[in-house]
């Protein structure tokens, strides 16, 4: 342990947590150290649930992690053993799934190419984004059985990106709002990652996003 937490629970194996971390090769070769990540336990590797369901809020260990409970044998992952530098920073409460989560409600605009969408909160803004523009945005998105795959919000951090970046869902939404809008966006596959996703990860389907819009330029 390199500094105790102030915390009183621990996170259980079905739980996001919001953590940093570094980690080390044998080699000395460094990898992570950025912005805090959103981690959903039920996802991540065995070494990574183990260490940090023993962990709570605040605390920061160091840990010595064989490979095998690492990464494995994952594409473009490190296959070595790796010691990890670790904080748990909180253990959010995921925003709940919207009531309207499987097919958008009568009174949603719908889009020829199937896009659906309603405000939910009306900004202060009076004009809109192009799908050029840079973008900072909070955003929770769920399939369409109700379970959340990425969250701003958890991560507590919003996210800046150009709209040439997103999948076409965000690229044709987001320039329908002003900012301080907030949005439900209902994407079909589509215009999101696919039925079969090619990139590693990407959820499938269907997708509902609820999005805040911060800023543009």
């Amino acid at each position: 342990m390199l500094t105790k937490g102030t915390g009183k629970k621990h996170p259980k194996a079905t739980d996001s947590v919001r953590a940093q971390f570094r980690g080390y090769a044998p080699n000395g070769r460094a990898f992570g150290g950025g912005e805090p990540a959103l981690l959903n336990l039920s996802q991540e590797p065995p070494g990574w649930v183990e260490a940090l369901e023993q962990m709570v809020e605040g605390e920061k260990r160091r840990i010595w992690m064989p490979a095998a409970l690492a990464y494995g044998n994952a594409p473009g992952a490190p296959t070595d053993d790796l010691v990890l530098d670790l904080e748990l920073i909180a253990i959010p409460e995921a925003p709940k799934a919207p009531a309207d989560v499987k097919a958008p409600p009568k009174d949603a605009t719908k889009l020829p190419d199937g896009l659906a969408y309603e405000i939910l909160q009306k900004g202060s803004g009076a004009e809109h984004p192009t799908a050029a523009s840079r973008v900072t945005m909070h955003y929770t998105g769920w399939t369409k059985d109700g379970k959340m795959f990425d969250s701003s919000v958890m991560r507590g951090s919003p996210l800046t990106i150009g709209l040439n970046q997103v999948i076409r869902g965000w690229t044709e939404s987001v320039p329908l709002m002003v900012t301080g809008d907030k949005m439900r966006v209902w994407i079909p596959a589509a215009l999101a990652y696919g039925e079969k996703p090619a990139r590693p990860g990407a959820p499938s389907g269907d997708l509902v996003f609820d999005m805040e819009l911060i800023s543009f330029k």
